[in-house]
C-alpha cells in the first residue's frame, strides 16, 4: 500500500526554522515527482515546493523562494522541506504529496498528484 508520513511540524516564533520530512513506504519514491504543499485556515490548498524524479530539480513557490528548501534523499525514501525565516502567515498544515511520472520537472497542479499525506500542523507565533 503507498503511504506518505509527514513529521517535523510544530509550533515556532516567528524567524525560526523547522525540517519537515515525508517517508514514503509501499513504492520507491524516486520515481515519483513530490510536491509539498499547505492549506491555511478558509484558505485553499497551494504549492510550496516541488522536487522532480529526474535529476532533482527544485520549484518553489515565490512567497517560499529563499526561505525554504526541498531535497530528497533516496536511500532513505524520504523527501525533506527545510522552512527557514518563518513568518506568521506560513502557519498551516503542511502536506507532501506524490505524482508518478519520471520528468525532469514539477508543478504544483492538485489533481496531478496520486497519493497525499494526512499533514502535519506548522504554527509560527510569539
Amino acid at each position: 500500500q503507498l503511504q506518505l508520513v509527514e513529521s517535523g511540524g510544530g509550533l515556532v516564533q516567528p524567524g525560526g526554522s523547522l525540517r519537515l520530512s515525508c517517508a514514503a513506504s509501499g513504492f520507491t519514491s524516486d520515481y515519483y515527482t513530490i510536491g509539498w504543499f499547505r492549506q491555511a485556515p478558509g484558505k485553499e490548498r497551494e504549492g510550496v515546493s516541488c522536487i522532480s524524479s529526474r535529476g532533482g530539480r527544485i520549484n518553489s513557490a515565490d512567497s517560499v523562494m529563499g526561505r525554504f528548501t526541498t531535497s530528497r534523499d533516496n536511500a532513505k525514501n524520504t523527501v525533506y522541506l527545510q522552512l527557514t525565516s518563518l513568518k506568521p502567515e506560513d502557519t498551516a498544515v503542511y502536506y507532501c504529496a506524490a505524482r508518478r511520472i519520471f520528468s525532469a520537472t514539477c508543478d504544483f497542479q492538485i489533481a496531478r498528484y496520486n497519493y497525499w499525506g494526512q499533514g502535519t500542523q506548522v504554527t509560527v507565533s510569539s
